[in-house]
């Protein structure tokens, strides 16, 4: 049964602040704000715990405080829900980890109160600034003294530099938010790249040419002053940038002329073989995969020299076994998702390939998923001496693939072969 949680005292919103943090099952204590991927790798190799989504706590110290008083001479598996792994060997074996996450009624609750706690902060310094009419400062970028609203600065920002932030009522802490940017400017730091250059002149041409005038949206520096942080768990900053930035000026301006180049068209968004990630870049989707699931497709792809037609298989052969929740390596099947990643990732299984006669299958050239963005950036690369290739029927074993849906199955065998294989 859920405990009674207090309602804790707000302050200043930091998703991950920088006091100490002591270990909830023991004394060692950690910087939350430089050794958070430490503490959290102690917890598992240490605990076998495993704190889910994390970034979304916005407390975290509070947090792990409230745990620590809980978990006092009470054993884990009160609380968290249990994932064995090696389900399929000896029970000799088999190995126990302790997930903490929101889908239990009492983690969910704390992380409510949380989030509440800093939405009604957020609230209420936006209805300051709303009203303040004593805002002054000079742009970021030029020579302009803004005064009035803290609204006229982003409308001037926007309208002058191209310089989009999203719109005034989505910002929050805006001072905070302008000082944190001057700051980077003066440090001679790219926005949006983050590089750092050699004088203003040069930062200044390199944003213009590099249309890099713009905040970079993987940076989490920024997310405590977008209030969709504040208004939903699961949200970032970034999506407020999606939003008509027409609705920006006033509404007796007569400017949708000026706007018009500020409209980009749709892109593909391709989506991680891992999670629900998803980002406009291939380039960019593949740095989350080595960063967040360790696992590096380029150095892959380098280590077994993939031609593009066996990228195509081993992308969708990876496709097939997340989706089955099977392991890429081992083939061990687990129930869900969680279970999965989890004996990927402490196995070392979710880097490596398993042998060749596995993933390259001919069932593999076909997408798992429509549309599948991420085969479709894939680079082409030297593909002259590939071969067109015949995948008759009979050499494939339906059973075991997706062929065995008889809609596909059907859509496939109608014509008399499926070539593959570039045009000439």
């Amino acid at each position: 049964m859920a405990a009674s949680i207090q309602k804790v005292d707000s302050d200043c919103f930091e998703p991950l602040n920088s006091e100490v943090c002591t270990c909830l099952l023991c004394d060692e204590q950690f910087s939350i704000e430089s050794c958070l991927e430490t503490f959290l790798h102690h917890l598992v190799t240490v605990h076998k715990l495993v704190i889910a989504d994390v970034k979304l706590i916005t407390d975290f110290k509070r947090y792990a405080s409230y745990w620590k008083d809980r978990f006092k001479g009470r054993a884990l598996t009160e609380f968290c829900h249990v994932i064995e792994t090696n389900s399929d060997k000896d029970v000799d074996l088999r190995e126990k980890y302790y997930l903490l996450c929101d889908a239990l009624p009492e983690d969910k609750e704390l992380r409510q109160q949380f989030q509440t706690s800093k939405l009604i902060e957020a609230l209420d310094c936006q209805q300051r600034e709303r009203e303040d009419t004593a805002f002054n400062r000079s742009c970021l970028f030029c020579k302009q003294s803004i005064h009035g609203n803290r609204a006229n600065m982003f409308n001037h920002l926007n309208e002058e530099h191209h310089f989009n932030v999203g719109l005034p009522d989505n910002i929050v802490f805006a001072n905070d938010f302008l000082d944190l940017i001057q700051t980077k400017l003066d440090r001679l730091l790219c926005l949006y790249c983050e590089k750092t250059f050699k004088d203003k002149n040069v930062l200044k041409e390199h944003m213009r040419k590099k249309q890099h005038k713009r905040l970079n949206p993987k940076n989490q520096e920024y997310d405590k002053f977008y209030l969709i942080n504040y208004l939903e768990l699961g949200k970032k900053w970034e999506q407020v940038l999606s939003e008509d930035d027409t609705s920006l000026l006033d509404s007796d301006t007569d400017k949708d002329d000026d706007w018009s180049e500020w409209k980009e068209d749709s892109v593909a968004m391709v989506t991680c073989l891992f999670c629900d990630k998803k980002d406009s870049s291939c380039g960019e989707l593949f740095i989350h995969m080595k960063k967040t699931h360790n696992f590096d497709f380029e150095q892959i792809k380098k280590d077994h020299e993939l031609t593009f037609y066996e990228q195509v298989k081993v992308i969708n052969y990876m496709r097939q076994q997340t989706h089955n929740n099977t392991c890429l390596y081992c083939q061990s099947a687990f129930s869900d998702r969680t279970e999965l990643m989890m004996h990927m990732v402490v196995r070392e299984h979710i880097a490596r390939l398993p042998a060749q006669s596995v993933w390259n299958q001919p069932q593999y050239y076909f997408p798992i998923f429509e549309d599948d963005n991420l085969i479709c950036s894939l680079e082409d690369g030297d593909t002259s001496t590939v071969p067109c290739v015949i995948v008759e029927d009979e050499k494939v074993n339906k059973r075991d693939s997706i062929l065995s849906e008889q809609r596909l199955l059907e859509s496939v065998i109608s014509e008399d072969s499926v070539i593959l294989g570039p045009k000439t």
